[in-house]
């Protein structure tokens, strides 16, 4: 994920830094970091939990339910 995309997932779902954080589980400072790209000059990467939190607040799910997961050998 982008820090463009990351900024776009915020903006879309009318969310501030603040509340952004709070959702993650993050700091707003660390949002901050993912939205610039970079960290006293070094890269920073969105670690691939926080996109996928991201997916997940995105279609709606807030918290997880293990039991809405079907395992393979159910699956047909």
């Amino acid at each position: 994920m982008t820090p463009e995309a990351f900024k776009s997932w915020r903006k879309a779902l009318g969310l501030k830094q603040k509340d952004a954080a709070d959702k993650l589980g993050l700091k707003k400072r660390v949002i901050q970091y993912y939205e610039k790209g970079h960290r006293d000059g070094k890269a920073v990467e969105i670690p691939k939990n926080v996109e996928l939190a991201c997916l997940a607040l995105a279609l709606g799910y807030e918290e997880y339910d293990a039991s809405l997961v079907k395992k393979s050998d159910e699956a047909s």
